[in-house]
């Protein structure tokens, strides 16, 4: 693992800040490293804006902010317009299907696309976003992030938050099979993501 800025952001409801706890766990708790997070949010319960900063590093972390994420998870269309321009160059987005529209995306940046928001109204969790990241972006042990899962929800959620968290991992490694097995370049991808959103 080298040093990753990563940043989640979307209203509130929507996990953003479970996500990014989850996270973290899988990191610090889990796999031995280090990580910091830091979050933000209006001040509605639910529907305000929401983010949260995770930093995870193999040494430890001198300042906790972030600045310039490598991996941009947007849930929404205000997220992304306020973030897109902080992403790294070669960074990864990884967009809101049904709540996000792409008009504009740095060359370089990979993409991809995750319906969560339908994943997790079928199963009634809201924690498909993180077995999603999980898949695409192979920043951390799937193990380590489903005992995270397990260790941040209540007992009487946990195989529910679990399917919930197989179903985000299933469709970004499906995703990522998919460009691998040269099935489109990041390109045609997304332009197809662009015609389907």
């Amino acid at each position: 693992m080298r040093l990753t800025e990563i940043r989640i952001a979307g209203f509130g409801g929507q996990g953003v800040i479970l996500a990014a706890t989850v996270i973290g766990k899988a990191a610090a708790i889990h796999q031995g490293a280090y990580a910091t997070m830091t979050q933000n949010f209006g001040p509605e319960a639910r529907g305000g804006s929401s983010s949260a900063a995770v930093i995870l590093s193999p040494e430890p972390i001198a300042y906790p902010y972030v600045a310039r994420p490598d991996v941009l998870v947007v849930l929404s269309q205000e997220a992304y317009t306020r973030f897109l321009p902080e992403l790294k160059p070669g960074g990864t987005l990884i967009v809101e299907r049904d709540l996000v529209s792409i008009d504009r995306v740095p060359t370089g940046i990979r993409v991809y696309s995750v319906p969560a928001t339908r994943l997790a109204e079928e199963l009634g969790r809201k924690i498909v976003v993180a077995g999603f990241f999980g898949a695409v972006t192979a920043l951390l042990d799937p193990d380590a992030l489903r005992q995270a899962v397990a260790d941040s929800v209540p007992p009487s959620f946990r195989d529910l938050n679990l399917r919930a968290f197989d179903k985000g991992d299933e469709h970004g490694a499906t995703l990522v099979h998919a460009l691998a097995e040269g099935n489109g370049d990041m390109d045609e991808w997304l332009q197809r993501l662009q015609q389907e959103v």
